[in-house]
């Protein structure tokens, strides 16, 4: 019967197809693995790819993707490219059955992709970080011919119609694609090894990282500074909870002994270069700051308070010969340049007004965690982190806002973004269920170096009642607050706004994070039974 016959044809293919291509990806992806191991970590095909994707993203979708994903935004874009490229690697898996070569010449574009990708990287080295996408492609296109060829239809016996009965032999194909898998395996792990080989310098320098004492310790957290609520955040922020947005899909692992940092451009008239060991000889500063990222949405987790030691800034810059803008310097902005290429643009003359911006080389009593920047980071308070907080710093460069805009900026968010005045209620959860009686409602409030002088909850649509303020550490540092509530059932809507330093009330105007931080007031919904 032709149309059975034609059926399970369609079957047979597509059941050696499948594999076939999956494997050839797989296989690409090891050997790229390989080479990238021995060549970049951060120029794998995915990473790379996975950038691109990143830097071509509308600023919407990029908010989205925090907004719902949080710090697992990266590992959901890796997931989504492995998933599209395995649905193309089934199609080409399949097509490579009856045109070999049109199935392979399909994976070699991939490695096309890749190695645009590698070369448009700001980090990108040359036709060095192109290797790991070709070696790949060039791997599964061998892979995926081979394969193919081992699958051959077998022959109609005689007096049957049709070249085949839609049967597909297996035997020479599961053995290639044993071998193949075998490869795959064994490249990958090869590969996985050499990656990690390559950053056991950095881990190494970093845990034989030895603080000094600053010059000028931190004062002692006061002891009013921690209210005893339970659900409250932390005055203080666990390095391990603290929050973490960036664009970089591979954290970089920088040897402290081989980073540098380099200040020029526009004003600098003794441009200097400096050692890890350098920055340490010089008298460090000790302070509690509470960092916020634009993407945080009012009542969002994206804000954290840690104690910070490192360099201050200003001495650097005038060391280098740089005055602000209000002194008659020529440069009025700061770009600050990581060792993967991303730049963020700073006001000069909000690093110089005596703020006290640095270069921090430690966090919470401990060498920077490589996620928050290991060796050095840049601080500015005051300043969302997308134009103030560079990780992995390695170059400063002085220039003007007309002459030069930031990775952000490039994307439509602002050029100057000062944090916003906002207020938290952390406790009692949004839909939380308490009982009627006694309810502690409680937050945090922040308007980095500016400070926070008042917080008021309102209930429902009643009037706006003072809450107790926790003592105020500093004006760069966030404050806790609480205000009890007799609670009586019912379904009730808590909302709350903080007044700042400056006496500004925070607004009850509700607006996106893009382009310069979300604004509006905190609210959540409970229901006392």
């Amino acid at each position: 019967m032709p149309g059975v016959s034609s059926f399970r044809n369609i079957l047979s293919r597509a059941a050696l197809g499948a594999p076939a291509g999956v494997l050839a990806a797989f296989t690409a992806l090891a050997v790229a693995e390989l080479v990238a191991g021995l060549v970049r970590p951060a120029a794998g095909p995915v990473t790379v790819v996975g950038g691109a994707v990143i830097d071509r993203t509308p600023a919407a979708v990029k908010d989205f993707a925090i907004r719902t994903f949080g710090v697992n935004d990266k590992t959901v874009l890796q997931l989504g490219i492995l998933a599209v490229l395995a649905v193309i690697a089934v199609g080409l898996g399949i097509l490579a059955l009856s045109h070999r070569r049109a199935g392979a010449a399909g994976v070699l574009l991939f490695g096309i992709v890749g190695t645009a990708a590698a070369l448009s990287r700001p980090d990108s080295t040359g036709i060095v970080d192109a290797l790991p996408s070709i070696a790949g492609a060039l791997a599964g296109a061998l892979a995926l011919f081979v394969l193919a060829s081992k699958a051959v239809p077998v022959p109609a016996p005689a007096g049957v119609d049709g070249e085949d009965v839609g049967v597909w032999s297996r035997r020479g194909f599961l053995a290639a694609a044993g071998v193949t898998a075998g490869v795959a395996v064994s490249a990958g792990a090869l590969g996985r090894f050499l990656a990690g080989r390559r950053g056991q310098g950095a881990v190494a320098s970093r845990e034989g990282l030895v603080l000094p004492a600053p010059a000028s310790p931190a004062p002692a957290i006061p002891a009013g500074a921690r209210l005893k609520v339970a659900g409250i955040s932390p005055f203080t922020t666990p390095n391990a909870d603290f929050y973490r947005v960036d664009t970089a899909l591979t954290v970089p692992q920088v040897d402290a002994g081989t980073w540098r940092l380099r200040i020029h451009g526009k004003g600098v008239t003794r441009p200097r270069t400096y050692t890890l060991d350098q920055l340490l000889a010089r008298p460090l500063i000790e302070r509690d700051i509470t960092l916020t990222c634009v993407s945080n949405e009012v009542g969002g987790p994206y804000i954290g308070n840690a104690r910070w030691l490192g360099v201050r800034l200003t001495d650097l810059l005038r060391e280098a010969g740089v005055r602000p803008p209000s002194q008659g310097g020529e440069a009025d902005q700061l770009v600050a340049r990581s060792v993967d290429g991303m730049t963020l643009g700073s006001p000069v003359e909000d690093v110089m007004d005596g703020r006290d911006a640095m270069l921090a080389v430690a966090m919470n009593g401990e060498p920077l965690p490589f996620d928050h920047g290991f060796p050095v980071r840049m601080l500015v308070p005051g300043l969302y982190g997308y134009v103030s907080a560079c990780k992995w710093i390695t170059d400063i460069e002085l220039t003007t806002f007309d002459a030069y805009d930031p990775y952000w900026v490039k994307r439509k968010w602002a050029r100057k973004a000062p944090i916003k005045t906002q207020a938290r209620i952390d406790t009692p959860k949004p839909f939380a269920r308490p009982a009627a009686g006694t309810v502690t409602i409680a937050g945090v409030a922040w308007a980095q170096h500016r400070g926070i002088t008042r917080v008021e909850v309102r209930i429902d649509d009643g009037p706006w009642q003072d809450a107790d303020l926790a003592v105020q550490d500093t004006v760069d540092t966030w404050r806790q607050w609480s205000r009890p509530w007799q609670a009586t059932p019912g379904g009730h809507t808590i909302t709350v706004r903080a007044t700042d330093g400056t006496g500004a009330v925070q607004t009850e105007e509700r607006a996106r994070t893009i382009p310069d931080g979300a604004s509006g007031r905190h609210s959540v919904f409970v229901t006392v039974p």
